[in-house]
């Protein structure tokens, strides 16, 4: 699986084009699930492509982001029945891909290989870092391993809490990319000025405008490979470089060894392909001490690392190798030489033994679950399956704060699930949560309630008011948690876990990491156990200001209706999907003004904190006992009246 794919040529693309080769070579079958695209090939190299839907990336328009559903995927895994997935540089795409493997039980290699996060700060979306950084660790996390192409992406990944890491770097064409194909010629004049080359895309996170530094250096002419986005912009910055726009096959490979000084100031770079083809190419190179370069360039050897952010020592390096010709042959060699042992052969041999510890890893990790209580097929539940008693725990938002019915009671999410559910034919349903409770409380008095009342199915939205105060366990939580759910289980009941989510606003932000960390947590439960899990990270509209109430700490009824119905299709309700963007249509939300905020739900919070009191104290749930919705039969009353 694949961010990009043909006919888009990028560091990802290439990579995969590499490994199909080696695995058509060695015998090897492999299907590519990629964004569709226009002239997206049907076979590369044996292997089968299946494209999936995809919209354009804005400011690309070539460039494709896959929205395949995780049970699409899941379908397509289990006509190819592979023995792993691949999933190359994922991010939207790969998130379904890794949770469609989980389901399937397949084993998932993640190779990182773009900073999403710091792309995002690059474009200044700074409200979209945190989101990112916890989406890409998230993902990392439930992969079997994870493939760092850096040390110190490495170190960033096990900081974050990825584990299971090991290092894969990327492979070169030291045939193609050969300082035999260098033209003394190649763009040079009769001044005898020393070319200056940058190779890449022509983006904000490439930053190129920093050759602005370099353009006015005495004897120095700056040659600018590839485009982007960014190419209108970076020709009125630099007024005297020359633009030769995208390049490839031979073209690129005689331009490569043609170039004097190579240099790449981008400062998010995982790995640095085009470093390597650099030195395949005889050519030194200088780049910013940051990242990927930071395991491909030797100081003083093969070229030099300027401070990050330094203008000024960029110049100097700069400087440096453009008065010494012999230094500059010098690097060149020694830059040859080590790239002599990074044949793509041996990288993606290496490769194939990655998958084979994936293998015998996931191998492991299924035997230490219990054989009675890992119930795989729940985690993607079959259209038609029918629950008799449903009981639904948590807090506010479970019992439906900010979701008045016509009468002034209170309905939410779960109370609208109980409807679709019902729509099978009749539910008793039981709706235990209260405002301002805990773990610990579901953990408690409402599992022993629930357990009471036998159900067959049992919803948990629970964490909130715990990931929010000032210092958190977040492995406890997550431990009496799975108390819970293994209690539960061995009730005979299904278990559907919902992870816990924030609105849209910069306070907010400042929990992203717990919450995120602890929907990580919630995933491998659900797995352990054969729960059902609803990942809210799967939707981020759901944040959006118009499914929040006007205290914007709970769900309106717009944000109700939408997690019902996106939960409903999880749970195979007959064409949930539609009759949610019907209901949405159907339905208008109110905004309400700052003041109103502060005065009805702020001031009054803060008062209750004050006085030591939450919102719940004195209130017991709702529908403490079972209700039945829809039309009873006998056999119903009875259980009813049990």
């Amino acid at each position: 699986m694949t961010e990009s794919f043909l006919p888009h040529m990028n560091g990802v693309t290439g990579s995969v084009l590499q490994i199909l080769r080696h695995l058509e070579r060695t015998g090897h079958e492999a299907l590519v699930i990629a964004p569709d695209a226009v002239d997206i090939p049907r076979t590369v190299h044996g292997a089968s492509i299946e494209p999936v839907t995809s919209i354009a990336l804005p400011g690309y328009r070539d460039v494709r982001v896959g929205t395949a559903t995780a049970r699409s995927i899941s379908a397509s895994l289990e006509r190819f029945r592979p023995d792993v997935v691949h999933l190359a540089s994922p991010f939207a795409l790969g998130w379904r891909g890794v949770s469609a493997a989980s389901h399937r039980g397949i084993p998932a290699v993640a190779a990182y290989q773009t900073d999403i996060a710091a792309y995002t700060e690059r474009y200044r979306l700074a409200a979209t870092t945190a989101f990112a950084q916890n989406h890409i660790v998230r993902l990392h996390r439930r992969a079997t391993l994870t493939l760092a192409p850096s040390g110190e992406s490495e170190q960033q990944l096990a900081a974050l809490g990825v584990d299971r890491l090991r290092r894969w770097g990327r492979g070169v064409d030291a045939e193609r990319f050969h300082p035999s194909r260098r033209d003394e010629q190649w763009q040079r004049d009769d001044s005898g000025k020393v070319i200056v080359g940058y190779v890449g895309r022509l983006a904000a996170e490439k930053q190129v405008e920093d050759l602005r530094a370099v353009q006015q250096l005495p004897g120095v002419r700056v040659v600018i490979i590839g485009d982007g986005p960014s190419r209108s912009r970076l020709q009125a910055m630099l007024p005297g470089a020359v633009f030769l726009g995208h390049l490839d096959g031979d073209a690129l490979a005689r331009a490569m060894a043609s170039i004097d000084i190579f240099v790449h100031p981008g400062e998010s770079e995982t790995f640095g392909q085009t470093l390597q083809e650099a030195h395949a190419s005889g050519v030194p190179v200088i780049a910013t001490g940051r990242g990927g370069p930071l395991d491909l360039v030797r100081m003083g050897i093969d070229g030099w690392l300027y401070r990050p952010g330094d203008l000024d020592d960029f110049r100097m390096r700069v400087a440096d190798l453009a008065g010494d010709a012999r230094k500059r042959r010098a690097f060149g060699r020694a830059g040859r030489t080590a790239v002599e042992g990074r044949s793509w052969e041996t990288i993606c041999d290496q490769l194939l033994g990655h998958f084979e510890e994936a293998r015998e890893l996931h191998g492991v990790d299924r035997s230490l679950r219990s054989p009675r209580l890992r119930r795989p097929e729940l985690a993607v539940p079959a259209t038609g399956r029918r629950w008799q008693r449903y009981v639904a725990l948590g807090d506010s938002l479970t019992e439906g704060l900010c979701d008045p019915a016509p009468d002034g009671a209170l309905r939410g999410w779960a109370d609208r699930l109980a409807l679709l559910l019902s729509a099978r034919g009749g539910l008793h349903f039981a709706n235990l949560a209260v405002r301002s409770r805990r773990v610990r409380d579901v953990c408690g008095e409402q599992l022993t309630r629930a357990r009471e009342l036998r159900p067959d199915l049992v919803s948990i939205l629970i964490g909130a008011n715990d990931l929010v105060k000032s210092h958190v366990d977040v492995e406890g939580l997550a431990t009496q948690l799975e108390d819970t759910v293994r209690t539960l289980r061995e009730d005979g009941a299904d278990v559907l876990l919902v992870t816990p989510f924030l609105p849209d606003r910069r306070a907010a932000r400042l929990f992203s990491e717990r919450f995120a960390d602890f929907a990580s947590r919630l995933a491998r439960i659900a797995e352990r156990h054969g729960a059902i899990l609803v990942d809210t990270d799967l939707h981020p509209e759901l944040p959006a200001r118009p499914n929040w109430g006007e205290d914007l700490v709970h769900l309106s009824s717009r944000g109700h209706r939408f997690l019902a119905y996106r939960v409903g299709e999880m749970l195979g309700v007959p064409h949930a999907e539609t009759l949610g963007a019907l209901d949405q249509v159907l339905h208008d939300v109110d905004a309400t003004t700052r003041a109103a905020w502060w005065r009805r739900h702020a001031l009054p919070w803060v008062w209750r904190r004050m006085r030591g009191r939450v919102a719940g104290d004195g209130l017991l749930a709702k529908h403490d006992d079972y209700v039945y919705i829809g039309r009873a039969s006998v056999m119903e009353r009875r259980i009813a009246g049990r």
